[in-house]
């Protein structure tokens, strides 16, 4: 992702606060955050488990 500085960040806040209006977008953020709370959860037990999957097969 480019960067996107403060005026963009401002521009985007904005943006959202107009489609979605206040009282909607501390719904959207937390939903969103939950969302990026289980890729990461997911991602996680992916890798360990084939970290796991490699350590079984170089032991044996």
């Amino acid at each position: 992702m480019p960067n996107i500085g403060v005026p963009g960040l401002i521009l985007i806040i904005l943006l959202a606060l107009i489609v979605f209006g206040p009282k909607k977008l501390p719904e959207i953020g937390r939903a969103f955050g939950q969302t990026l709370r289980e890729f990461k959860k997911s991602t996680r037990e992916l890798t360990s488990d084939d970290y796991e999957d490699h350590e079984k097969k170089t032991t044996k």
